[in-house]
């Protein structure tokens, strides 16, 4: 299955390499370049793009993801990402919130949101 990262239309850049959005959807960037603040929403790892996200973003089986994220959220590392059983919903709040990324199955734009390009491609 094929992935594509949307961003929230302010916050992350347009283009980003593959290294890159991995630090971010780890939680290991919590900031863009212009000071907003990361907030990452993933489909839920019991839906097939989360499968997917958690296989080829996160290299962890959607349960290793889980509790890599309560791990992180329990040291105060990170604030845990949001997570969606709706595309929809993923979308809509990728489009409400200033700073927000998120994985979903397929290339999309409007007004708030727009396809990030990794490494040169729409979907990955």
């Amino acid at each position: 299955q094929t992935l594509t990262a949307i961003s929230n239309a302010s916050g992350a850049p347009e283009n980003m390499k593959q290294s890159e959005l991995k630090a971010v959807m780890r939680g290991e960037t919590q900031r863009w370049k212009n000071g907003k603040r990361v907030l990452i929403a993933l489909m839920k790892t019991s839906t097939p793009v989360g499968k997917s996200t958690s296989t080829k973003i996160y290299d962890m089986s959607g349960e290793e993801l889980n509790k890599y994220w309560l791990s992180l959220v329990f040291q105060g590392k990170a604030q845990a990402p949001v997570f969606f059983t709706s595309v929809a919903d993923l979308q809509n709040f990728v489009a409400q919130n200033p700073g927000a990324i998120g994985i979903i199955d397929k290339p999309m734009a409007n007004a708030e949101i727009r396809s990030v390009t990794i490494d040169g491609k729409s979907s990955f």
